[in-house]
């Protein structure tokens, strides 16, 4: 199989395996990723992703080898259809964490920006290095990158296709975490447990508020917000967890 399903308790990690072609995705293997993605968010048991790739690479991109000999990805103008890549045109109710290591770049830079958070090797790369092949961002990179660290920022990533190392992408928030080398899959999956230990339905609706409201209107995305709110006291979680910290439970910052 091009693609690895562990599951941990609530956390479920989803590994690229092409380590060969530093983890290079080609149509068996985005129909693999879409399918492990479905899987995981059909799944009541499993609270929050983590999408890794086996050996020294996160992912180098689409296979351009397959794409050289015509057995190229999808590329479906059907939008409600996978993605080339796989998931990437997949809205998740539950969060996935990136653990990067080595290269995330072209298609599996948009891979790692489709996640909620990245995790970053100190030695990882990321860049849209299929600028210099003529092959397009069609996996969302054009319209997350700018949404993450701006658009001046992205256009100099997008038009220059640079590498961008692990302290400018803390620096700029492509990184949300920075790693020691070898340790991102490790390091994402303590965070995957720690989110999945938290009341799901309010951070769920807290995370639903910021990708619904994003680019609306100011005053419709503070209505979205207060609505997706409103279901989770209406629930009785947010009840519950008042009663635990009147326990005590909880207080100066314990998790």
């Amino acid at each position: 199989m091009s693609v690895i399903i562990e599951k941990n308790g609530r956390v479920c990690t989803i590994q690229i395996n092409r380590p060969e072609v530093k983890n290079a995705v080609n149509r068996e293997t985005a129909k693999q990723l879409a399918d492990a993605f479905r899987e995981f968010e059909n799944d009541n048991e499993l609270y929050v992703a983590v999408l890794h790739g086996v050996g020294e690479s996160f992912c180098a991109g689409a296979d351009l080898k397959a794409l050289s000999s015509g057995n190229g990805n999808e590329l479906e103008l059907d939008m409600a259809k996978d993605g080339p890549m796989g998931p990437s045109r997949m809205h998740l109710t539950k969060p996935v964490i990136a653990a990067v290591s080595g290269y995330a770049v072209a298609g599996g830079l948009e891979l790692a920006l489709w996640c909620d958070l990245r995790v970053m090797d100190s030695d990882a790369v990321f860049g849209v290095f299929c600028r210099r092949f003529g092959v397009p961002l069609i996996d969302g990179g054009t319209q997350r990158l700018p949404r993450l660290i701006g658009m001046s920022r992205a256009l100099d990533l997008i038009l220059t296709g640079r590498p961008v190392h692990s302290e400018e992408a803390l620096m700029i928030g492509l990184a949300n975490r920075v790693v020691s080398p070898g340790t991102a899959k490790e390091e994402a999956e303590k965070l995957a447990g720690q989110i999945a230990a938290f009341p799901q339905l309010c951070m769920r609706n807290d995370r639903e508020a910021v990708y619904k409201g994003f680019d609306q209107d100011f005053d419709k995305a503070m209505r979205l917000e207060f609505l997706l709110g409103y279901h989770v006291v209406l629930s009785g979680e947010t009840h519950e967890g008042a009663h635990r910290f009147a326990e005590g439970k909880g207080r100066h910052g314990q998790f």
